[in-house]
């Protein structure tokens, strides 16, 4: 019986070792997929972010004409109110200075419209 036992024994010792040796198997099996999902995973994300940045470029390629030919239209409606409103400068500089000095120069000594009498004296 001792041989038997001890045959159940080494028959046991040997299938743990077996079960030890597929269950570190499937550990390095499981690590091995979890690498291989992260590179899928990330070459996925790489290819996704070129497929968009090219999809942005051309976007913005197709409508950068349109900014600068906004931008000169703009640039000329401002050059053309810039020099009507330096005409307009031109013409009635001499006219306001005219209608500054005559104001400024003329001189109509009153006595205020406020200013009331008191005791038949005028007040000064």
């Amino acid at each position: 019986m001792a041989a038997q036992n001890s045959q159940g024994i080494q028959t046991l010792l040997e299938a743990e070792k077996e079960a030890a040796k597929i269950v570190q198997q499937s550990r390095q099996y499981r690590l091995q997929r979890l690498k291989d999902a992260r590179s899928e995973a990330s070459r996925e994300i790489d290819e996704y972010r070129q497929a968009k940045e090219a999809e942005f470029k051309s976007f913005e390629a197709s409508h950068a004409g349109v900014t600068s030919n906004a931008q000169a239209a703009v640039d000329k409606e401002t050059s053309i109110k810039l020099q009507a409103i330096t005409d307009a400068y031109e013409a009635n500089k001499d006219a306001v200075v005219k209608k500054l000095l005559d104001r400024v120069l003329l001189i109509k000594p009153e006595l205020h419209r406020n200013l009331k009498r008191v005791g038949g004296a005028e007040l000064q």
